[in-house]
C-alpha cells in the first residue's frame, strides 16, 4: 500500500472498496475494529457477543456498500450500524431468560491507566477499584445516556454526528453527555482524589 493510500480518508476508502479495491476495505477494518469492539463490549457487556457483532458490522458493510452516501462521514454510518445491532441484542436478551451483562474484560481503550515505576502496590489497587467502580457505574447509566457517553468517548464521534446516529438535537446530545458526565462523577466521588494523582 503506497503511503498516498496510507493517508486516504474513509470515505476514499470507501470510493476505491466499491471499484473492486480490497486492500481499502482491509484499511478500514484495521481502522475501526478495536473501536468498534470496545463499543460494542461496553454497550452489550459480552465480549463474545461484542466480538460477533463487530464482525456483523463488517459484513453489513459489504452488504450495503452501495447505501453509503458519500455526504456523510464513514465513521457516522459504520458506528450507527454497530449500534443498531447492539439495541437489537439487547432486545433479544430482554426476551430471554439471561442478561447479557457477565464478567467485563476492563482492559480496554477507557479504562487504560498509564504505568509509571512511581505508582506503589496500594495505588495499583485503587487504580483497579477506579476502573471497576467506572466499568459499574457506566453499566448503570441510563440507557439513552449510555450511548452517548460510548458513542463519544469510545468511538470518538462528533456531538452532532451522534445526534445523526441516535435522531435527536444535538442540544440533547450534550445534554444527554453532561448527564452522564455528572452521574459518573457521583459514582466516583469516594476515589477523586486518588483519580486525580493518577491523571
Amino acid at each position: 500500500m503506497s503511503q498516498g493510500h496510507a493517508e486516504s480518508s474513509d470515505e476514499m476508502l470507501m470510493v476505491r472498496y466499491k471499484r473492486g479495491d480490497r486492500d481499502a476495505f482491509a484499511e478500514l477494518v484495521r481502522r475501526y475494529q478495536r473501536p468498534l469492539f470496545n463499543f460494542s463490549l461496553r454497550y452489550v457487556g459480552k465480549a463474545d457477543l461484542a466480538a460477533d457483532i463487530t464482525q456483523e458490522t463488517f459484513l453489513r458493510v459489504v452488504k450495503r456498500s452501495a447505501d453509503f452516501k458519500h455526504e456523510s462521514r464513514f465513521s457516522t454510518w459504520l458506528f450507527a450500524i454497530t449500534r443498531n445491532l447492539c439495541i437489537d441484542e439487547l432486545r433479544r436478551f430482554k426476551h430471554g431468560a439471561h442478561s447479557p451483562v457477565e464478567t467485563i474484560d476492563t482492559r480496554n481503550e477507557l479504562h487504560r491507566t498509564p504505568s509509571s515505576p512511581r505508582i506503589d502496590a496500594e495505588q495499583s489497587t485503587v487504580a483497579s477499584e477506579i476502573r471497576d467502580c467506572i466499568v459499574r457505574a457506566i453499566d448503570q447509566l441510563p440507557e439513552e445516556q449510555k450511548e452517548v457517553f460510548l458513542l463519544r468517548q469510545l468511538g470518538g464521534v462528533p456531538f452532532a454526528e451522534i445526534a445523526l446516529i441516535v435522531g435527536i438535537k444535538e442540544n440533547t446530545v450534550k445534554s444527554r453527555m453532561r448527564y452522564a458526565l455528572e452521574r459518573l462523577q457521583q459514582e466516583l466521588s469516594e476515589f477523586e482524589e486518588y483519580a486525580r494523582a493518577l491523571r
